[in-house]
């Protein structure tokens, strides 16, 4: 825990490289100045994962290599090589078996590319040249990757060959057509978040810490993230830290579920998923409520089509009483459409009664069923709401709260304003905003027109604020919406006229990288960051038994890290030494496991998160090859040149390790083999992660055991209970 612990710090250097962005322009339609700026990041992701991230995750096997080497006069030690063999072996085997077992029972999760690497084997004298082909086998990996990501080869041959190749995700693609997906994607996103957001405001019993920390969480799962990332996140959950991701209590998470239980999102991508790929039409209402006035006498109603348009649907809408009820207050509907080719939408009339007796508002609903024969299926909204409201109250405009909350890297602020009453006509809402400590123009931006416009029906409407992040720390702003006006049969609630909009400092929330030693003094202080309220029981334990080491490590800056890896080295040798373990065991078990630790949480983390199974599996592979190629090439090239200058031979005596190699290999083989198997047998889902519970448990369990057997055997044949090759 204690090299994890310092690992996470230099972890956050490496992120903040990483992760640096350059502004492209890209057209935009929807935009007053008829582009958006999109931040894309410089660092292509292939190369960042293999080069920068992998050496800060492999930091300390690597340095374990080179200080044994160097300390001890040049001679190869057992504790470095056998660490980077032991590591390589739970990464593969036990850190893939959990990743299989950790997907959702019935869902699959497939490596989009797949990517080779190249495997090198050293006799037991180590010349110069062998020593740096070794190391040069790592820029070489990191360049054949990225001519790879980048298709040098031409899709015809990956695509012919079933075989689709990368290590992080999808192709990048060049300039402006990267950052057209990503402002897609953005908009998406954005969408998403908006939506949320307009249902959570409506919600009276909703406060609004627990708005912005939704909203957090949202966006926080909605961005892709990188290797680092996972592996900061499973370090500081191991440690009782600071979480990357905002920490709810249970009110807000079964908050959070119900919205998404009840569909009120609409995300694009379930509605793909729900129309089985695009095959069958999706049919919903336009819209999840409409108001009518009851002198009105009928409400129209939209039905909308997306999805496969080309097939005859038919569907069936029909209604239901709510505290309206059928030929008292309305007409019952009940009938069945249909969708000719070609067509995307239609419209239903349903008669409402009026008796001239003042009531409440009152509502209705109707329903969207389908018959499972038909091309077709219900959208998200299959029921509609139909409020028929009192016609004798004149409108009222307002606030429904007097305060509001949102992270800084919202984009768009959503301020509801609501319009009570018989809703009769269009009514036009004037507005200005106020600065109190957020200054207009720097912090915020708002429409030139500040109106917002209430058609004929409409009780709901949001003011949008532009909210600009500056991507500096400081303090929560604030600033003051008001109503000064309004135009048509309207008047303004006076005691509603105002409401004050907090823009909350983003690194509240993203707690990585940027941190001065104070405030790493204070998170190592406290449980969880300091986010005591959202704390568990398994937090404030893992802070009991890991509180010295992060005291300690909050003292010294990243670069220390090679100091304090030469400390554990020797406190290995010590520890093995006192319970009386070979040096060969004690780096196959304890130096690897507790280096591999974060990396186990880390791809767990990435096998339930994402969408694929790229960044679960190439964060074994990749760091397995940097291992190799690093922790043994510059260890190794370091030695082989202070005996070639003295006109002597490095020595590496293969004993035990040799044995432990081809037992890795043996057990990488059928590992490697078990997964290409899983990829395209259909009884595991055709899918490397995942599947059905009993073959996804098997398999599993299996590799897991391969790594109890690897540590079995090469402990017996390093205490010579069983004779090596």
């Amino acid at each position: 825990m204690g090299v994890s612990i310092i690992a996470d710090i230099f972890m956050q250097g490496i992120e903040a490289i990483t992760g640096k962005t350059q502004a492209v322009k890209v057209p935009d339609p929807d935009s007053e100045t008829g582009y958006t700026v999109v931040d894309i990041k410089v660092w292509n992701g292939t190369v960042a994962n293999l080069s920068l991230m992998a050496l800060g995750s492999s930091a300390p096997e690597i340095l374990l290599s080179i200080i044994e080497v160097v300390f001890n006069d040049f001679k190869a030690g057992a504790l470095g090589p056998g660490t980077i063999v032991g590591s390589a072996a739970f990464n593969l085997m036990c850190i893939t078996g959990v990743c299989v077992l950790s997907i959702s029972r019935g869902e699959t999760k497939r490596i989009k590319k797949v990517q080779s690497f190249p495997i090198a084997i050293t006799p037991d004298y180590i010349d110069v040249w062998e020593a740096i082909v070794t190391f040069l086998f790592f820029p070489l990996l990191v360049l054949v990757a990225y001519m790879v990501d980048k298709d040098f080869f031409g899709k015809g041959s990956v695509q012919d060959s079933g075989l689709e190749m990368a290590l992080d995700g999808d192709t990048h693609v060049k300039g402006e057509e990267e950052a057209q997906n990503l402002l897609e994607k953005q908009k998406a996103d954005r969408q998403i978040i908006q939506e949320v957001l307009r249902r959570l405001h409506n919600k009276k019993d909703v406060k609004d810490k627990d708005i912005a920390l939704l909203t957090a969480r949202l966006m926080e799962e909605n961005k892709e993230h990188s290797r680092g990332w996972y592996r900061i996140n499973a370090i500081r959950s191991l440690t009782g830290g600071s979480k990357l991701t905002p920490q709810m209590n249970d009110r807000t998470e079964e908050l959070l579920r119900t919205l998404v239980a009840c569909d009120e999102m609409g995300s694009q991508v379930s509605l793909t998923e729900l129309s089985q790929g695009g095959e069958k039409a999706i049919i919903e209402f336009t819209a999840p409520s409409t108001s009518i006035l009851e002198c009105d006498k009928r409400v129209k109603i939209g039905i909308a089509r997306h999805g496969n348009i080309n097939r005859r649907v038919r569907y069936r809408v029909e209604t239901f009483d709510g505290t309206a009820v059928a030929i008292e207050d309305y007409i019952e509907f009940k009938q069945s459409l249909v969708f000719e080719p070609g067509e995307t939408m239609n419209y239903i009339e349903i008669d409402i009664v009026d008796d001239d007796i003042w009531e409440e508002d009152e509502v209705f609903f109707a329903k969207i069923s389908i018959d499972p024969s038909e091309p077709g299926v219900v959208g998200r909204r299959a029921i509609t709401q139909i409020i028929v409201l009192n016609d004798d109250i004149r409108d009222t405009v307002r606030f429904p709260k007097p305060a509001f909350v949102f992270k800084e890297s919202v984009g768009t602020a959503l301020i509801p304003v609501e319009r009570e009453g018989g809703c009769k006509g269009k009514v036009t809402v004037k507005y200005d905003t106020k600065d109190l400590v957020a200054v207009k123009g720097r912090d915020y931006s708002i429409d030139e027109k500040q109106e917002i416009v209430f058609e004929k029906g409409e009780v709901s409407k949001m003011i949008e604020i532009c909210i600009n992040d500056d991507m500096e720390f400081e303090k929560d702003e604030n600033f003051e919406v008001r109503l000064t006006g309004v135009e048509g049969n309207c008047e303004m609630d006076k005691r509603k006229t105002r409401c004050v909009v907090t823009i909350v400092n983003d690194d509240e929330f993203k707690g990585m990288s940027y941190t001065s030693w104070g405030k790493q003094f204070q998170d190592a202080m406290n449980v969880n960051g300091g986010d005591i309220e959202n704390a568990t029981f398994l937090d404030y334990i893992l802070h009991f038994f890991t509180f010295g080491w992060k005291v300690i490590f909050s003292l010294v800056p990243p670069a220390t890290i090679g100091i304090l890896t030469a400390i554990i080295g020797d406190l290995a040798n010590i520890f093995g030494c006192l319970i009386g373990i070979k040096p060969e065991v004690t780096a196959i078990t304890f130096v690897a496991l507790g280096t591999s630790l974060p990396d186990l949480f880390a791809s767990r983390a990435a096998a339930t998160l994402e969408r694929s199974a790229d960044n679960a599996i190439g964060n074994v592979t990749g760091s397995n090859a940097v291992n190799v190629f690093m922790g043994l090439g510059v260890s190794w090239s370091i030695a082989a040149i202070y005996w070639a200058a003295q006109g002597k031979n490095f020595e590496v005596q293969a004993g035990s390790l040799v044995f432990s190699v081809v037992i890795y290999s043996i057990c990488a083989v059928v590992t490697l083999g078990l997964l290409i198997v899983r990829r395209f047998t259909g009884i595991f889902g055709k899918a490397e992660l995942g599947g059905p519970t009993g073959p996804k448990m098997a398999c599993g369990l299996f590799l897991i055991f391969l790594w109890f057997f690897y540590v079995l055997l090469s402990s017996l044949q390093s205490y010579e209970h069983i004779s090596g090759f």
